[in-house]
């Protein structure tokens, strides 16, 4: 039911989803539907689950992997560009684009969502401050929301140009290579897959995103530093 829905709100007309059209795009009827989920309210509350469990595992391997504050801070804002490039429909979402005349706490529940992230942001530039990177009296606080309000913007344009205004673009310099993936388990398995390379003085990332038949995604992510050895 969460994949349809996500699927439908990737339509760049941006019309209001009903349950009747859900129930149709699924060959179920409506009542199917509220066996599973008590309103349409609770089915937009699952994705925003996903889109926050999602973020989060991938920020909390970069807190766990990657030990400069203003590294975490730009692997942070990567992904939230990349999310955006990958997940149209669920991007809707983040922007309160798909929440409009839904239950008010939806609107609510994606606040707290951007909150969270501010606040993360806000504690790798004061890691980044107590390495030296940054002024110690530097307004943490202002730079964060500078930086949340930039991937709001983004992924606003996203969506408002039909899912046509690349919300990486501009962003710090890399190289990406896009690839099909097929292969056999239990099944026939089909998807794709993105290799991120990116460059920053003499320290690099690697990412690697997976994505498996439909709703089946994969981040792999690897960083260090670039010595005269390679």
């Amino acid at each position: 039911i969460l994949q349809a829905l996500a699927s439908m709100l990737e339509q760049p007309s941006g019309e209001r989803i009903t349950t009747a059209a859900l129930a149709a795009r699924l060959d179920v009827s409506e009542a199917a539907l509220y066996r599973h989920f008590a309103s349409k309210a609770q089915m937009f509350e699952g994705l925003i689950e996903f889109i926050e469990s999602g973020i989060f595992t991938v920020i909390n391997k970069i807190a766990a992997e990657e030990d400069h504050g203003l590294r975490q801070t730009q692997m942070i804002m990567s992904l939230l560009l990349g999310f955006a490039e990958r997940n149209r429909g669920l991007t809707r979402v983040l922007i309160g684009d798909a929440l409009v005349n839904e239950n008010e706490r939806l609107q609510a529940r994606i606040n707290q969502l951007l909150d969270r992230i501010d606040s993360t942001l806000k504690q790798c530039l004061k890691v980044a401050a107590a390495q030296g990177a940054l002024a110690t009296e530097h307004d943490f606080g202002a730079h964060a929301n500078l930086l949340v309000c930039y991937a709001l913007g983004r992924w606003q344009r996203f969506v408002k140009s039909g899912f046509k205004d690349d919300p990486l673009a501009g962003w710090p310099v890399d190289t990406r290579l896009s690839y099909v993936l097929t292969g056999w388990f239990r099944g026939e398995l089909q998807g794709d897959a993105r290799v991120q390379w990116q460059r920053q003085a003499d320290r690099y990332q690697v990412r690697v995103d997976i994505d498996i038949n439909t709703f089946i995604s994969l981040t792999m992510t690897s960083q260090g530093q670039v010595t005269p050895q390679g």
